[in-house]
């Protein structure tokens, strides 16, 4: 069962609390009712899911600043349109499909990889670093332990969504251009170990900067600068593998031939 979100209901003036309210803001009910707008597609709004994506890639503090406002408007931090993450499944499904041509899979073996992609690299990762952003941010990035704000799951998913998307469309959109042409000549190629390595040190670092800006749009959480710091861990091993001539996009590509 995934972490819900604690939330406290407002009181009337006789202190007495609106009973009907509590429960239509419980984490179960707004999970339900997410999963509920899934399979309707004429009541997602795919245009501001689309302006999303564009604006996290030029300026995603806007996009930040949106869920600010369905905070104030909705009472959560975290989507209530699946929008976003139908879009993000799309692109998923062609930027993978693209992959695998480009590594000349069978259909079978395409199958296999999309499906690693998905329940594998974007789910699995995604639920793994989302429960643990979850559990640091609210046990050691509050500014005081208080009922009153937490840390919703939802949003700690909703981080990781945004940030996976640049990630996506670097490495599997756009670096498949080179693979087989510069990247994959050879593993220890100067010139591939280099374009490669590069590409991976831009999509990594955008998901560390994306996550940081999601949890500092937070106004109850502090010392929200420490999820920078893997970003110098990332550019250390980013020379060291230039220095060594490793290969992160061969390696990769070898791990799919291998897991399909």
């Amino acid at each position: 069962m995934l972490p819900t979100t604690t939330y406290s209901p407002q009181s009337h003036g006789n202190g007495t609390v609106n009973s009907r309210d509590a429960a239509r803001h419980t984490a179960g009910a707004k999970r339900y009712k997410y999963l509920r707008r899934l399979f309707r597609f004429r009541q997602m709004d795919f245009e501001f899911a689309m302006w999303q994506m564009l604006y996290l890639f030029t300026s995603p503090q806007k996009v930040y600043r949106n869920f600010h406002y369905r905070k104030q408007t909705k009472d959560q931090w975290a989507r209530d349109d699946p929008a976003f993450l139908v879009l993000l499944s799309f692109w998923l499904c062609v930027s993978t499909v693209g992959f695998a041509f480009v590594l000349e899979m069978g259909f079978v073996q395409t199958i296999k990889l999309l499906l690693w992609v998905v329940f594998i690299d974007c789910i699995g990762v995604g639920l793994l670093i989302s429960t643990l952003m979850w559990f640091i941010t609210n046990k050691y990035l509050m500014k005081q332990q208080s009922k009153d704000y937490d840390v919703e799951w939802g949003y700690a998913f909703d981080v990781h969504l945004n940030a996976f998307y640049p990630l996506l469309i670097i490495l599997h959109f756009i670096q498949p251009f080179f693979i087989n042409h510069i990247v994959f000549i050879t593993d220890a190629w100067l010139l591939g170990s280099f374009v490669g390595n590069t590409l991976w040190l831009i999509a990594v670092g955008y998901y560390i900067y994306i996550t940081f800006l999601g949890y500092s749009a937070l106004p109850f959480l502090k010392n929200t600068v420490v999820l920078l710091y893997p970003f110098a861990l990332l550019v250390l091993v980013y020379f060291i593998a230039f220095g060594l001539r490793w290969n992160f996009t061969a390696a990769l590509c070898n791990f799919y031939r291998i897991r399909v």
